[in-house]
């Protein structure tokens, strides 16, 4: 493995034959990510010079982009998230829960983003919530954190929710803690997962259903035929003739453990720098668990182009949110179900945290928590900002003739 090599390499590599292909059917979202990449750490957004004060070394900080969908942008946010989150763990099991739609709908939710990933929270959530609060399971309203991913190991679109699900909740009056069922061998969770996936499959698929009768669903390039009503609903006949994939795993063996895996999956981009391997004649290879194969680990190479439009097509919509929370967790009155929580399970209150979601905090506030690092040099003494760097002057962006944002996903990845 290269430990140098970055996506941002990567990008610098394929720009000019992927925008030789693919630049007209870029959306707006894409451009500023491609862009963002681009840029990061780079003397285009300026940044500041640190001197020690003990040897007098000198070196350059640039500053970051802070895109969500940047890889060398996410340790940042996802440590300050986490040290909210911390706060907000209750001794208790915690279990993982994932959610997968089938492929014969990954198309559509490709050219309809915003809705069908909308629709993907609401029902993940409606099931375990509603499943939990019914007396034949759990009888009680539980807490969950989602976090949404689009893609697979090898940057294919595979759009799926993270749960982290409390192993027990609230009874319906709030007046007592209801603790999850215990297994013989294990603690179990509160209902089987193929319960937890067929109620999960009628809930999206009502809410498909809705949206097509509403007209709230785009179809273009080889997915026009599916306008007509009886196409849709033969994609649909085909999406439920099997179950479809959850998966829920052990309870966490702790609370610091929880977080750990949080800080696995919530602020994760398609791909991270430590993924790849190698950077060679207009070829990228990167490492990838194959879970049809035993999950072992093998590597794929790609030409960068075809990176490139693989990794942008996990670019969320503007203003979409990626991390989500439900049941005693909701963002409403989260602080004081919480204390409710601590207070009928006996432990210690922590203080009231504002609620705070998954944007990235502002570089200032990192820098402040992280002022005056180690000298790399010296090893003894400090540095400190001497002067700032200007950023030099923006990239001058080629814009050609741009469709609407349905029609650039149909027309872009009918080769996906």
């Amino acid at each position: 493995m290269n430990a140098t090599l970055e996506v941002a390499d990567v990008f610098r590599d394929g720009e000019d034959r992927f925008r030789a292909r693919y630049g007209k059917t870029l959306s707006p979202a894409q451009r500023q990510v491609l862009r963002a990449v681009l840029r990061c750490r780079t003397a285009a957004l300026g940044g500041h010079v640190q001197c020690c004060d003990d040897c007098g070394h000198q070196q350059i900080q640039y500053n970051s982009c802070r895109n969500r969908h940047c890889p060398k942008c996410q340790a940042m946010a996802r440590a300050a998230w986490l040290e909210k989150r911390e706060n907000e763990l209750l001794p208790v099991p915690y279990f993982h829960v994932v959610f997968t739609l089938p492929q014969e709908l990954a198309p559509l939710a490709l050219q309809n983003q915003r809705m069908v990933y909308g629709a993907l929270f609401r029902a993940a959530a409606q099931t375990l919530l509603e499943i939990a609060a019914d007396p034949k399971h759990l009888g009680a309203k539980i807490g969950c954190l989602m976090a949404l991913h689009t893609w697979g190991q090898n940057l294919t679109h595979h759009p799926h929710v993270h749960a982290i699900v409390s192993g027990g909740g609230l009874s319906p009056d709030g007046s007592r803690w209801i603790h999850g069922r215990r297994g013989k061998r294990r603690k179990s969770f509160f209902a089987p997962v193929k319960v937890l996936s067929r109620v999960f499959r009628g809930k999206f698929m009502a809410s498909l259903k809705e949206a097509f009768a509403a007209g709230k669903l785009g179809f273009h390039g080889q997915l026009k035929s599916l306008g007509n009503p009886a196409a849709f609903e033969q994609l649909l006949n085909r999406a439920v003739r099997h179950d479809w994939v959850v998966y829920a795993k052990r309870p966490f063996s702790s609370p610091l453990c929880v977080l750990k895996y949080l800080a696995r999956y919530t602020h994760r981009v398609a791909i991270s720098n430590q993924r790849l391997v190698g950077l060679r004649d207009g070829r990228v290879s990167f490492r990838y668990k194959d879970y049809a194969s035993g999950q072992h680990d093998k590597v794929m190479t790609l030409e960068t182009p075809e990176f490139l439009r693989r990794f942008l097509m996990h670019t969320l919509p503007k203003g979409f949110v990626r991390i989500r929370y439900y049941g005693f967790l909701a963002n409403r009155q989260r602080n004081q179900r919480l204390d409710q929580c601590r207070e009928l399970l006996g432990v210690q209150p922590r203080p009231n945290e504002p609620a705070l979601d998954d944007a990235v905090p502002a570089e200032e506030d990192a820098q402040s928590r992280q002022s005056c690092p180690t000298c790399p040099a010296c090893q003894r003494g400090k540095l400190v900002i001497i002067e700032h760097v200007s950023p030099s002057p923006p990239l001058r962006l080629r814009r050609p003739h741009m469709l609407t944002a349905r029609e650039t996903l149909a027309k872009w990845f009918d080769t996906s």
